[in-house]
């Protein structure tokens, strides 16, 4: 099915959206996480567009070319969460499933915490319930050194470090983690634009250091899937694990042997195996 990629007005930011399938399909917004863009959802969106669903995939803000808004304060929490509810709105989508990886997967959760009317149901790949991540860092010696560059995007100059040597650390990161050279290569494409790196840290800066680990993030009533690979770097098992106690509704966790953080571009076809029957429930 053809992509038509279209641009959605919010005030003064313009965001870059793929909207593809029936224009009466069930909707689907598919949030992305650091460092990738909408295109970590291609394999998804052939997938569910394909079986009936109407995929929704943002570039979100700072990653949009026409949504890079300057200071640290632009990518507070709340922004980030009016970005994705406004996309919806804007596109005539009143309630819809919601998937999430990375960072679009703790937009996911406050979402579906903050907003249940909107959500019909919940997907979320690699980052646990907040809560849970919260207490894995009490109880899990590991957790911390996983996530060490939550700490080290909090200095300024995280922005210039990551672009050095023509961003050969996150081109390392992503080879580590079973991304595909070629689809590294147009995330970094997207992040070599003007402010695009530095926007992107902005999300974890706006936050502080515990932007991604809200103890006070309530538990989600949303029949909910949640997906972790147990080769993931920079998230341990006890947080995975820990989810199931931040979910009242029907839940499934899904531990995927070998598998790493990015998940839809390293195993997509074991993604859309456990999506559709979700999405389909």
């Amino acid at each position: 099915m053809t992509t038509t990629t279209t641009t959605v007005a919010l005030g003064d930011l313009s965001f870059t959206v793929d909207v593809v399938g029936p224009p009466h399909g069930p909707p689907v917004l598919m949030l992305h996480g650091f460092p990738q863009t909408r295109r970590a959802w291609r394999g998804q969106i052939a997938a569910l567009s394909g079986a009936g669903y109407r995929c929704v995939a943002p570039d979100q803000r700072g990653y949009s070319t026409g949504a890079r808004p300057a200071g640290t304060a632009a990518y507070a929490v709340p922004n980030l969460i009016g970005d994705a509810l406004g996309i919806m709105d804007a596109l005539g989508h009143d309630r819809f499933h919601l998937v999430g990886h990375d960072w679009g997967g703790q937009l996911a959760w406050l979402i579906a915490a903050q907003h249940p009317q909107r959500v019909l149901s919940l997907a979320v790949l690699s980052r646990p319930h907040p809560a849970a991540f919260a207490r894995a860092f009490e109880t899990d010696a590991q957790q911390s050194k996983r996530s060490g560059h939550h700490k080290t995007f909090q200095d300024e100059g995280a922005g210039t470090a990551l672009r050095a040597d023509d961003f050969a650390g996150l081109r390392r990161m992503f080879d580590a983690q079973g991304v595909p050279a070629a689809t590294a290569q147009a995330y970094i494409d997207t992040l070599f634009e003007p402010g695009a790196i530095e926007a992107a840290v902005a999300w974890y800066r706006a936050g502080g250091s515990s932007s991604l680990r809200a103890r006070d993030v309530p538990p989600v009533a949303t029949r909910t899937l949640y997906v972790w690979g147990d080769a993931d770097a920079t998230v341990g098992r006890v947080a995975a694990e820990a989810t199931a106690d931040f979910v009242t509704g029907p839940y499934r966790f899904e531990a995927i042997p070998g598998a790493a953080h990015f998940l839809t571009d390293q195993v997509p076809d074991a993604v859309n195996g456990l999506l559709l029957p979700h999405l389909e429930a």
